[in-house]
């Protein structure tokens, strides 16, 4: 077989690589990351949108530095006995990829997670590798997320936070049933400890900052952005809730910045033991909804979850109105009166319009007129709250309330 190109090789690693959602893609309008879009697209040949820790919008290029993988997760496209188009990167290749996609403007950054070959320690050493000529051969002062190797040795670990902004480790499935039984190879307990000890490299640079007299006693940085991990949804038969419970823990226990949640997609000579088709795209949406809720707006995930019909949210509307619609004697709430806290759980008002309105009331009493200019429609707040002028009257206890918010069903085509 002729050898492939180096285009070849990232058109296979790139589209290997749209299954890590640790990455998240804001703005692209399909996962697919191999097509006819071109290089400089920001939806095509690997291109993917994250944040930094700033909270600027930034392009990175997301590949795997490799397909090849000897562990074998039922779950995973890449899996030791998949029969996908393998390839593999050089350290320098991946080093030559983001340099020059760098310096057309292509990208700011690059998030780079590989297979397992040879062994954990062996592939995070390439990685390390890779973050390591970036920063210290080339001057690469771009972003950098590294997915490291939960069973690779800590101290190689330790090493990569020192040139990457953010790490990130997959907890893989929601439960520790689930990850037994479709990837025997992993343990949880393992990932969660790789989880820890960022952890703990993350906090011991904050302290030493915190505790720093003179200017140049300044730290080291690790991994500034923080840490991330990646959860599969619908592989296994974890519910809603179990995925927002292990959230809540992962996000307490280990201070993580996300945790990003990928629909799992079936893959090929898959165990009959695992879903034929993909759960709804509509649940993963669902799921960051919630995870939003809990994380920005106060809501504990008992509350969120309180609402889940057998442990799974109503796909039909977003959980925070799923909650007001199950809890309408909280309302209507005026909005003149209500303290930042409970404004936040008014259906359509979130963070920026909530402190808005408590600055904006400081020198008038709002009408509906006043919030219209706040926030960016009406129609999913007005019935919860009352305003000067403004009662929603007996429209708050409306038997079919619910179906006020639910799309128009669509009417089709004579010839469709």
């Amino acid at each position: 077989m002729a050898r492939r190109t180096l285009i070849q090789k990232l058109e296979i690693l790139a589209d290997a690589a749209k299954y890590d959602a640790s990455c998240a893609s804001s703005g692209s309008r399909k996962r697919n990351s191999v097509g006819t879009n071109g290089i400089g697209s920001t939806e095509g040949m690997g291109i993917c949108h994250s944040y930094a820790p700033d909270g600027r919008c930034i392009s990175l290029l997301k590949i795997l530095l490799t397909n090849f993988c000897i562990f074998d997760c039922r779950y995973c496209i890449n899996r030791s006995s998949s029969n996908v188009q393998r390839e593999r990167f050089s350290v320098e290749e991946v080093v030559k990829l983001t340099l020059d996609f760098y310096k057309r403007n292509y990208i700011e950054g690059l998030f780079l997670s590989s297979g397992i070959i040879r062994s954990p320690n062996y592939t995070m050493e390439q990685l390390l590798e890779v973050a390591r000529s970036l920063r210290e051969d080339h001057g690469f002062r771009g972003y950098i997320h590294l997915k490291t190797i939960a069973e690779a040795d800590p101290e190689l670990i330790r090493l990569a936070g020192k040139h990457a902004d953010r790490l990130s480790v997959n907890v893989e499935l929601p439960s520790e049933q689930g990850l037994t039984h479709y990837a025997p190879e992993k343990s949880g307990q393992t990932i969660r400890k790789a989880m820890a000890d960022i952890r703990y490299e993350i906090d011991n640079v904050k302290d030493a900052k915190a505790s720093r007299i003179l200017k140049r006693a300044k730290p080291p940085a690790f991994a500034p952005g923080g840490q991330s991990t990646q959860m599969i949804v619908g592989a296994d038969a974890s519910s809603d809730a179990d995925i927002l419970n292990s959230s809540a823990r992962l996000y307490a226990g280990y201070g993580l910045k996300r945790v990003y949640y990928s629909a799992y997609s079936p893959v090929p000579d898959a165990s009959a033991d695992l879903p034929p088709i993909r759960p709804p795209l509509i649940r993963e949406h669902r799921l960051y909804q919630a995870d939003w809720m809990f994380r920005f707006y106060g809501f504990t995930t008992a509350e969120i979850t309180s609402v889940a019909d057998n442990g799974m949210l109503d796909l039909d509307v977003d959980p925070k109105l799923s909650w007001a619609l199950r809890n309408r004697g909280l309302f209507p709430m005026d909005i003149n009166r209500a303290s930042y806290k409970e404004l936040l759980r008014i259906p359509g008002l979130g963070p920026t319009s909530a402190k808005r309105i408590v600055a904006a009331r400081r020198h008038t009493r709002l009408t509906l007129d006043d919030l219209g200019r706040i926030v960016r429609s009406l129609k999913t707040v007005r019935p919860f709250i009352t305003a000067s002028g403004w009662s929603p009257g007996k429209l708050t206890d409306t038997a079919d309330l619910k179906q006020r918010f639910l799309p128009a069903p669509k009417q089709l085509d004579l010839f469709t």
